[in-house]
C-alpha cells in the first residue's frame, strides 16, 4: 500500500490530489475510485475509508481536496450558490482529463455525493457508476437548522479551531461558501427535476437514519427520479457521517455494488 500527494495544476487552480493502490492486485484492470469529500471536508477526514475501499476492490483510487479546501488553492472568484454544479461541469471533468482518468467511479459524501450526482447528469464518458453517501437532492428544513447550529458553533465555538487543522488558511473561506449557500433564501443543492433524469449509470445511495442534514426522503427523490438502476441503502444507529459511523456494514455494501462494475473491457 502507497500513498503519495500532488498539487494538480488546473490553469487557475491547483488542487491537492492523493493516489492511493490497492494493498494486493491480480493484474486485470480495474476502473478508479474517486472520492467527493463532504461540504467541509478534505482529503484527511475521509480518514481510511477510500483505502480500505481500494482494497476490498483492488482498484486504484483518488481523494482529492476540492478547491478552498484543505491544501488546495482558494476560488479564483466567487462561485456563490452555485459552487456545486460549478465543481461538477467544469473543475471535476478538467481533474480527470488531467490525471488521465479514463474510466471511474465516483464515490461521494455529503456536498460530494450531490457534486457526483450533477456531474453524472450529462452522461459523461469516464463514468461507470456513482455512490453516494448522505448526499442532497433537495434542501430540507433538518438541513438548515444543522447548519443554522454549525454557524453559531463557528463563531463562539471551538468548530473554527478543529476545522483549521485541517484547512488551514482557507477555513472561513470554505466555512462562509458551504454556509451562506445552504442558508441563502430559496437555495437547492441541484436541480433534482432537471438533472437526476440524466442519471443512466447505476447508483448505490446510502444515508444513515439519523441523519442530522437530511431525512429518508432525500434517498426516495433519488432513486424516483434517477433515470437508470438505483439502489437505496438506509442505515440504523447512523447519523450523516455512514462510512465512520457504520464503517463495516457500509464498506461491505460499497464493496458488493462495485466489484461486478469494476472490471474495464
Amino acid at each position: 500500500m502507497t500513498t503519495s500527494d500532488d498539487l494538480i495544476d488546473l490553469g487557475d487552480r491547483r488542487l491537492r490530489v492523493r493516489r492511493l493502490v490497492p494493498g494486493q492486485s491480480d493484474g486485470l484492470e480495474r476502473t478508479t475510485l474517486v472520492f467527493l469529500h463532504e461540504g467541509l471536508g478534505c482529503v484527511e477526514m475521509w480518514r481510511d475509508f477510500p483505502q480500505r475501499l481500494c482494497n476490498a476492490t483492488r482498484c486504484a483510487g483518488i481523494v482529492y481536496d476540492r478547491t478552498g479546501y484543505g491544501r488546495s488553492s482558494p476560488w479564483p472568484s466567487d462561485p456563490g450558490v452555485h459552487y456545486m454544479e460549478i465543481e461538477a461541469d467544469e473543475i471535476l471533468p478538467h481533474l480527470l482529463d488531467r490525471l488521465s482518468v479514463a474510466d471511474c467511479v465516483l464515490i461521494g459524501h455529503s456536498d460530494g455525493g450531490t457534486i457526483a450526482l450533477n456531474y453524472a447528469a450529462s452522461d459523461p464518458e469516464p463514468l461507470r457508476a456513482v455512490v453516494t453517501l448522505a448526499a442532497h437532492a433537495i434542501n430540507e428544513p433538518v438541513c438548515v437548522d444543522s447548519i443554522r447550529r454549525a454557524r453559531k458553533a463557528f463563531g463562539g465555538g471551538d468548530l473554527r479551531q478543529r476545522l483549521a487543522r485541517y484547512h488551514g488558511d482557507n477555513v472561513d473561506g470554505c466555512f462562509r461558501l458551504w454556509s451562506d449557500a445552504w442558508l441563502a433564501p430559496g437555495f437547492e443543492p441541484m436541480d433534482a427535476d432537471g438533472r437526476l433524469p440524466g442519471v443512466i449509470v447505476p447508483v448505490q445511495a446510502i444515508q444513515g437514519e439519523d441523519d442530522e442534514y437530511g431525512s429518508e426522503l432525500q434517498l426516495g427523490i433519488i432513486a424516483g427520479k434517477v433515470g437508470g438502476y438505483c439502489e437505496t441503502r438506509l442505515v440504523p444507529d447512523c447519523g450523516h457521517v455512514p462510512h465512520l459511523q457504520q464503517p463495516a456494514y457500509v464498506l461491505s455494501e460499497v464493496a458488493r455494488f462495485v466489484a461486478p462494475l469494476a472490471l474495464v473491457g
